[in-house]
C-alpha cells in the first residue's frame, strides 16, 4: 500500500517513515512538509534515521498524492481537514491521528467520509488504549453514577498544544457511553475556586503537562471506601505509528466511510 506521510520531518512523521519501512505490505510513496521547511529536498529515510529511502521530502501536495493509496496524518486540525477533502476527491484512505478538533471540524471530517474518503480517525492509535476504552465503557456501565465517580487524568510533554488530550476525550467518551449519556453533557474540564460539591454523574478531566512524557492516562472510578484505576502509559511514539499503519492497511479496499480504531481492532 503506497502511503503519504504528512509532517514527515516532525517527531511523529519520522516515526511513521521508520514504521512504514518495517511493515510488510506498506511502502512510503511520498513525504510532505510545510512549504518553506528546512527539510524540503532531504531524503525522508535519512531524516528518520533509517538510511536512504529514495523519497525526498516535498511540499508539492498534488504530486505527492498522485498514484497514492492512502495518507497518514498526525498534524493539526486545519491540515487534516484539508487533506480529508483531498482524500474524498481522490477516493483515498486517510488515517487521522490528529487531535484537538472542534465540533464543526469533526462534522466536516464526517462529510468528507460520506463524499468518498475512507477515513480512520481516533484520538489514539494504540492497541492498548483502545482496549482500555472498552474496559472503561464496561466499568462505567457496571458501576453506576450513584455509587462511583469518574475522573480522567492525563499527562503529556510540554509541547502538546491541545487539552484535554484526544486520548482523554476518547476515554471520557467511552465512560459516557457506558453510562448512556453524551460526554458534552457530563464533562467537567475545569475546576477553579469555590466549585461546590461534585455533581453526581459528571465525568471530570485533569490535565498535566511537562517534560518529555509521551502519554499517560488513567481513568479513576472512585466509590465509597474503594477506588479502581484503569491506566495506560506510552513510552514510545512507535506504538501510535504502528497502529496508524495497521489502520491504513486495514482500510485499503474498505468502502468509503468514517471508521475508528475499534473497527480496525475488531473491538466495536
Amino acid at each position: 500500500m503506497k502511503l503519504v506521510v504528512l509532517g514527515a520531518a516532525g517527531r511523529m512523521g519520522r516515526t511513521l517513515v521508520k514504521v512504514i519501512a518495517e511493515t510488510e505490505g506498506a511502502s512510503l510513496h511520498a513525504a510532505l512538509a510545510r512549504e518553506g521547511s528546512a527539510s524540503i529536498g532531504a531524503d525522508a529515510g535519512i531524516i528518520a534515521g533509517i538510511g536512504a529511502s529514495d523519497v525526498a521530502i516535498s511540499s508539492d501536495v498534488d504530486r505527492a498524492l498522485q498514484g497514492a493509496d492512502g495518507i497518514v496524518d498526525f498534524t493539526a486540525p486545519a491540515i487534516s481537514l484539508a487533506f480529508a477533502e483531498k482524500a474524498a476527491e481522490r477516493r483515498l484512505v486517510h488515517v487521522i491521528g490528529t487531535t484537538g478538533f472542534q465540533a464543526e471540524q469533526d462534522s466536516a471530517i464526517a462529510s468528507a467520509a460520506k463524499a468518498g474518503a475512507t477515513i480512520v480517525k481516533s484520538g489514539n492509535m494504540s492497541l492498548g488504549v483502545n482496549l482500555l476504552a472498552v474496559l472503561v465503557e464496561q466499568a462505567a456501565e457496571a458501576l453506576g453514577p450513584d455509587t462511583f465517580d469518574i475522573e480522567v487524568l492525563e499527562m503529556h510533554h510540554r509541547h502538546k498544544v491541545d487539552a484535554p488530550s484526544g486520548t482523554a476525550l476518547l476515554l471520557g467518551a467511552a465512560a459516557a457511553k457506558g453510562r448512556g449519556v453524551a460526554l458534552e453533557d457530563a464533562a467537567v474540564k475545569v475546576r477553579d475556586g469555590i466549585t461546590g460539591a461534585r455533581e453526581a454523574g459528571t465525568i471530570g478531566f485533569a490535565t498535566l503537562r511537562g517534560g518529555s512524557v509521551v502519554g499517560e492516562h488513567s481513568v479513576i472510578l472512585a466509590g465509597e471506601g474503594e477506588r479502581i484505576n484503569l491506566s495506560h502509559a506510552a513510552g514510545d511514539r512507535a506504538i501510535f505509528a504502528r497502529g496508524a499503519v495497521k489502520a491504513a492497511l486495514w482500510a485499503g479496499g474498505k468502502p468509503a466511510g468514517l471508521y475508528s480504531m475499534r473497527d480496525v481492532l475488531g473491538l466495536s
